[in-house]
């Protein structure tokens, strides 16, 4: 089975990545079915999947189903394109591809899908590790340091730039601590500075040199604790 994963996922990066210009994607988000880019793609995606299988005339009916599943999704993705995002449509469209391979080789292997919801508790640490360490932070942070207004500050930032700043920061720091490489937390440091050091050397306010300071050292304080103590209660539990 995971030889014949392994193949369909090729097939299916090589197709929607590889093999379709930006020119077949605007194509289809302005002409849809109508557009014949829309079918060299369907088609180009049945010819990959047959190639990498082997004409195996067993697989030939999963080739069929998530082909015709390809047509289903990109069709409705290109009517769903204004009204939702590009990038939440995108890995939407991806996610429910690659389901679609997975699903239809869970049914025909007769794949054991209660074995996946056997969690771990390990692996509950890490999970819930990652939501403390993204949303529950992301929201801490803003309740603490909404008591600042930094509506007079000079400059123009992008919508919720500073929220996914945070999360990466934060997940960085889950990183280096549970791969104990604590010189990456140095590191993330002083490259933050260097960034920073143009923005409030030009910035005559010291109100936001301030409130950098204490966004930045709060979102890492909240980050090493959260990472620390779940890595050791992940050590306990497995």
């Amino acid at each position: 089975m995971i030889a014949v994963l392994l193949k369909l996922l090729l097939a299916h990066f090589i197709g929607d990545f590889v093999l379709q210009p930006y020119k077949w994607v605007q194509s289809k988000e302005t002409e849809g079915l109508k557009s014949k880019y829309f079918w060299f793609h369907i088609g180009i995606h049945f010819i990959l999947m047959l190639v990498f299988i082997g004409f195996q005339q067993n697989l030939i009916p999963i080739v069929i189903g998530i082909g015709l599943s390809h047509l289903v999704i990109d069709y409705f993705k290109i009517k769903l394109n204004h009204k939702f995002s590009s990038i939440r449509l995108f890995f939407l469209d991806q996610g429910l591809h690659l389901l679609v391979i997975l699903i239809s080789l869970g049914f025909y292997f007769d794949v054991d899908w209660s074995a996946l919801v056997e969690i771990q508790d390990s692996w509950l640490v890490l999970l819930l590790a990652l939501v403390l360490i993204t949303y529950v932070s992301g929201v801490i942070m803003k309740v603490l340091l909404s008591k600042w207004n930094l509506e007079n500050f000079e400059g123009e930032a992008l919508h919720k730039a500073g929220w996914y700043i945070g999360v990466l920061e934060r997940l960085f720091i889950l990183g280096f601590v549970v791969t104990d490489y604590w010189a990456g937390i140095g590191f993330l440091i002083a490259a933050k500075s260097i960034f920073r050091f143009s923005d409030l050397s030009r910035s005559k306010d010291r109100k936001l040199t301030e409130y950098v300071l204490i966004g930045t050292l709060l979102s890492y304080g909240l980050a090493l604790v959260i990472a620390i103590v779940s890595y050791r209660l992940w050590i306990f539990l497995s």
